[in-house]
């Protein structure tokens, strides 16, 4: 995520206001021992072992309190990095650096703790060409952020958001009647080249998938027993994804199944914070 694609997408827009909710008026305590504007450098530690990722967001907080900010990265997004490492230097105004800290680190955190579950779900699906696809339970207007460390730990994205995929929930099949209407009203809606989605709960729902054409089927909270016997039903006549219930302990099971795509909310909704630390601050 470099510095021109995340203005285009407006993440300038999602750290300034973060940077308001923490700077309402002024940071009092580092105006108060920080009474002259002065030039710093400060080190990004980690304190745990993981995947990183965010580092271009990290730093652009401090680049939208001082433009004359510079960054020295030691590893990118994506590297494994270990207790004690350290991750890059970050030379700008005093003032900047003390102020922007907690913003940087707060993001930089959650966008690389979920790297870092996304990667250990993925290494645990190494070699059977299953698809780890993250959900739209996502934190409100940090979807991108998000969205983007899943990728960067390995796992592949699923709808950004409503506009980009038809996905006929249990919900939308009340609404219209039942699952062979809802895909029907789908297929006539959509453009032909949209790929219909259908979230089942049972075998009955299978059947009724199938009859009406749909492309990928979820199966839904299921457990194993259950979603072998829909897989051997479904027998390649659509793509199968399950949902519900990811978990590190589970994953292996389910890749024995024969499903296309895992996906797993919890790597937005649910992932520990890798933590870091910005030490050792010197004013130049």
């Amino acid at each position: 995520m470099d510095d021109l694609i995340s203005r285009r997408l407006h993440v300038d827009d999602l750290l300034l206001q973060a940077l308001r909710e923490d700077i309402p008026t002024e940071d009092v305590t580092t105006n108060a021992v920080m009474q002259e504007s002065q030039r710093a450098r400060v080190t990004l530690i980690a304190k745990q072992t993981g995947v990183i990722a965010g580092l271009d967001v990290f730093f652009r907080v401090f680049f939208l309190l001082d433009e004359t900010a510079e960054m020295e990265a030691k590893v990118k997004d994506g590297d494994r990095i270990n207790e004690g490492d350290v991750l890059a230097e970050i030379r700008a105004n005093g003032r900047a650096l003390l102020s922007g800290e907690r913003t940087a680190l707060n993001l930089l955190q959650r966008m690389s703790g979920i790297a870092t579950h996304t990667r250990r779900l993925v290494d645990l699906l190494s070699g059977t060409g299953i698809m780890l696809l993250d959900t739209r339970k996502t934190t409100p207007l940090l979807r991108i952020l998000e969205k983007y460390a899943v990728k960067v730990g390995g796992g592949a994205n699923h709808r950004f958001g409503l506009s980009d995929g038809i996905l006929l929930k249990d919900n939308h099949i009340a609404a219209a009647g039942g699952v062979g209407e809802a895909v029907a009203r789908a297929r006539a809606y959509a453009p032909f080249v949209r790929k219909i989605e259908v979230e089942v709960e049972t075998l009955t729902m299978v059947e009724e998938a199938l009859a009406a054409t749909a492309d990928i089927i979820m199966l839904d909270n299921m457990d194993d027993e259950t979603m072998k016997k829909a897989v051997a039903l479904i027998a390649g006549r659509a793509k199968v994804e399950c949902s519900g219930n990811v978990t590190e302990e589970r994953i292996s099971r389910l890749s024995e199944i024969g499903v296309d795509y895992i996906s797993c909310g919890a790597l937005t909704h649910s992932s520990p914070i890798l933590d870091m630390t910005l030490k050792h601050l010197v004013l130049l």
